[in-house]
């Protein structure tokens, strides 16, 4: 088979002259916050605790019956990996479509696409590790209403 036009980078080998020493930073407790989207946070990687400069990485919960306020990461690329629980997550203009996602599953949501998920279970909490291209995490997040177009 020929392809015209495709280039692809071979895998670069790692230039010694670019190690640095530097600290691994851990986090062993985050703080429990409540984030724009009006959920249980775990404040895990970002900027302001690790120096973080392109991405941060959380732990988010959806206690039972519960979901996110709807809204976007401007300019921000989200991943996604459900952790427990079963999740139906609303997402588009208007909120239109919709995803059931469960435990195992790794979702993404590309930059500005408005979503809200909602835990499916009334009894137990839905938990996800969530990380961003934006390691200033909360700063990106727009509230979404359904009358924006």
């Amino acid at each position: 088979m020929l392809l015209i036009g495709l280039f692809y980078s071979l895998p670069v080998f790692a230039d010694k002259d670019r190690i640095i020493d530097a600290e691994i930073i851990v986090i062993h407790s985050p703080e429990e916050l409540q984030s724009k989207q009006n959920l249980p946070y775990f404040h895990g990687i970002s900027s302001q605790n690790t120096g973080s400069k392109v991405l941060s990485m959380n732990l988010v919960i959806i206690p039972p019956g519960g979901q996110a306020d709807a809204h976007y990461h401007d300019g921000f690329e989200s991943a996604v990996y459900l952790l427990q629980g079963r999740v139906e997550t609303r997402y588009g203009r208007g909120l239109r479509k919709s995803i059931i996602n469960q435990a195992g599953d790794f979702i993404y949501i590309p930059p500005n696409v408005p979503h809200q998920p909602r835990n499916l279970s009334q009894t137990e909490p839905a938990m996800a590790i969530v990380a961003r291209n934006d390691p200033n995490e909360q700063e990106s997040v727009v509230p979404y209403t359904l009358s924006e177009k």
